[in-house]
């Protein structure tokens, strides 16, 4: 099982970035997945979550409107659109599978930097 998330990178505020969670190994459209942050010198944050059809999508209020999640089972990938991006998102973001009972498979995480 491997979760490979990419898309970070170096944005200003306000800015967008997408990033991508390619999985292998297993059918991620069998699972719920979910987007968790470290920023540094904190705990990991929960950002959000997608059920298993994607009708179900939630979001942490900090991100909530500016976030979005979506997934492409035909591509067994995750995605998160961030817009609006603020200095407080600067953050490893992780892509998570979640086993049902905790979160069992986390991927490498890429790397948000909003900064002018």
């Amino acid at each position: 099982v491997q979760l490979q998330a990419s898309g970070g990178g170096l944005v200003q505020p306000g800015g967008s970035l997408r990033l991508s969670c390619a999985a292998s190994g297993f059918n991620s459209d069998l699972y719920w997945m979910h987007w968790i942050r470290q920023a540094p010198g904190k705990g990991p944050e929960w950002v959000s979550v997608i059920s298993i059809d994607g009708g179900t999508i939630d979001y942490a209020d900090s991100v909530k409107g500016r976030f979005a999640m979506s997934r492409d089972a035909a591509k067994n990938t995750v995605y998160l659109q961030m817009n609006s991006l603020k200095p407080e998102d600067r953050a490893l973001y992780y892509c998570v599978r979640d086993g049902g009972t905790h979160m069992d498979y986390w991927g490498k995480g890429t790397q948000v930097t909003v900064s002018s």
